[in-house]
């Protein structure tokens, strides 16, 4: 019997993992490796605060510190669910649906809980759409996003939208704070690994109709449509957070970097070369101010 449920479990695509009273992982399914990048011999036995999944939640707090929803289930054995970012071995955040439920012994007393976790970035849409973007050559060799002539292509979609159906949207400008560090002093190969992370980063702080591209070197854009000032700070921030939070590791070493946005939401006045100026003018702006962060022109 006991086999025939943990073959189910590996049928499953939801993430699951056991924990014991001291938050050490006792189970660990083929979609939990899948969406963490984690296999089970990495994880089992460890707790899960132990530099593995790290989640934190839409405001950069790590909920390992404080507000862990296992954490809260093996004390009061109250079921919980929330929307979380756990950090996938590769460096990059992963949005997730998370639940959480209490096990119980034959006594009826809390011996563990289990968490379940659905990975809820838009992969396969995304998926779909990349294969269509590499037949016209408009995605990006080393990232999976869109290139800049993809970028180019949107932005016009975008302003003809604006200049006939008054439809806004707004450009985000990203750079890589101190690039060139990461590549004269781990190499050219982290240094594009760095270039995968922060692309993950970005992708995963999207909203479904928002376009990220690779602008050249260390550089990106978003292109934001039907966004509000305070919307788009937000959704800065967000992309800002999930850099910052995410990681490679080197042997033993941890490499993180940090990004500055410019943001501009477009105006009777613009057209797409003003409109890149402002959020240009505006990443420069957060260069200047101490980088790592988000200024809105």
């Amino acid at each position: 019997m006991e086999g025939n449920y943990r073959n189910i479990l590996e049928q499953l695509n939801e993430g699951i993992y056991y924990v014991d009273l001291n938050k050490r992982i006792t189970l660990w399914n083929k979609a939990a490796e899948r969406i963490t990048g984690f296999s089970s011999e990495e994880v089992l036995g460890k707790c899960c605060a132990d530099n593995i999944l790290q989640h934190i939640d839409e405001n950069g707090n790590k909920l390992c510190i404080v507000g862990c929803p296992l954490g809260k289930t093996l004390k009061d054995g109250g079921n919980r669910e929330s929307q979380i970012y756990l950090h996938h071995k590769n460096g990059y955040r992963v949005p997730v649906n998370v639940r959480v439920t209490a096990i119980y012994d034959d006594d009826n007393q809390i011996s563990g809980a289990v968490e379940l976790f659905t990975d809820i970035t838009n992969r396969l849409d995304m998926i779909k759409e990349l294969e269509k973007l590499q037949k016209e050559i408009l995605t990006d060799e080393m990232t999976q996003i869109g290139n800049i002539k993809y970028a180019d292509q949107t932005l016009r979609r975008r302003m003809l939208e604006w200049k006939e159906m008054q439809v806004p949207f707004a450009l985000i400008f990203i750079d890589i704070d101190h690039f060139k560090s990461v590549n004269d002093t781990y190499g050219h190969n982290v240094g594009d690994e760095a270039l995968k992370m922060v692309a993950n980063s970005i992708s995963a702080a999207m909203r479904p109709f928002d376009v990220a591209c690779r602008w050249g070197g260390e550089e990106f854009v978003v292109i934001v449509p039907n966004i509000s000032s305070d919307s788009l700070d937000n959704i800065g921030e967000r992309i800002r957070m999930l850099i910052e939070n995410s990681w490679l590791t080197l042997e033993t070493k941890k490499i993180a970097v940090t990004a500055s946005l410019g943001c501009a939401i477009v105006n009777i006045e613009d057209d797409i070369d003003s409109l890149i100026q402002r959020a240009d003018k505006a990443m420069y702006e957060s260069k200047s101010s101490g980088r790592n962060k988000v200024t809105v022109a």
